[in-house]
């Protein structure tokens, strides 16, 4: 066999190598990885790191580096003071926007419910229209942990339009902690429902925002809220060690 001969059938396993190694670095080594093998190269240059994030930190390269960062940011981030906050609620916002996971859409509506006041209330309010149910599940739970009429309207907006059923009956546990007119109100309306799992939720909510217990039929609630006088049952026994333990 001829050098020349040699020279080619040595080169072929040399190129598929080669070839396999920059897939491989591409990717970042992982399989499956969500964002295509140009992520990486993205995410090295400083230009698409600052434009994806809009922030002095980048989180992670891979999908399950940056769903373990943003985690870690939800539990973080209420301590931080009110500039940093501002940061990452600009890179949560642009998560919001522009990131096709659920899951990351969803740590981000987490995060942004543990920061204090209306600076998070776009995020919040983003997360309540988001096209995924569990996103809109994480914003209901999180405007559910500040007592405001803002936060109060946009669940009781979602008991009364919003179509899937785990949703709505998210904003209604959110509404239990919150004892406005509006919350007591939309609560109200939705003994009217059809559905006896969303009825008994209503009763139960309305016990935490009125702070009255009508017994469990929905008329006798509606009643007492539309003013009639409407006796409260006595609480039995077993019912107080149910509201002890």
């Amino acid at each position: 066999m001829s050098i020349k001969t040699q020279s080619r059938f040595c080169s072929r396993p040399i190129t598929a190598a080669l070839t396999a190694a920059v897939v491989m670095t591409a990717c970042g080594g992982m399989m499956g990885c969500q964002d295509g093998p140009m992520y990486a190269m993205k995410s090295a240059n400083p230009y698409y790191r600052w434009h994806e994030w809009q922030a002095d930190e980048a989180f992670g390269t891979t999908e399950h580096e940056r769903r373990t960062q943003l985690a870690q940011l939800a539990d973080d981030i209420g301590g931080y003071d009110d500039a940093v906050q501002a940061k990452w609620l600009s890179a949560l916002n642009h998560v919001m926007d522009t990131d096709e996971s659920p899951e990351m859409r969803r740590l981000a509506v987490m995060a942004a419910g543990n920061v204090d006041g209306p600076p998070a209330l776009g995020i919040l309010e983003k997360g309540m229209e988001d096209g995924s149910v569990k996103v809109r599940m994480q914003a209901c739970r999180a405007l559910g942990n500040q007592a405001t009429d803002e936060n109060v309207l946009l669940l009781a907006s979602a008991v009364g339009s919003e179509t899937s059923i785990d949703v709505k009956h998210a904003a209604m546990r959110a509404l239990q902690d919150q004892s406005s007119p509006k919350a007591v109100e939309a609560l109200r309306l939705a003994l009217s429902d059809r559905n006896p799992s969303t009825q008994n939720l209503a009763i139960a909510s309305l016990r935490g925002a009125t702070g009255k217990d009508y017994g469990d039929d929905p008329e006798t609630w509606i009643a007492a809220l539309d003013g009639q006088p409407v006796e409260e049952p006595p609480t039995r026994f077993a019912d107080r060690l149910r509201e002890l333990f």
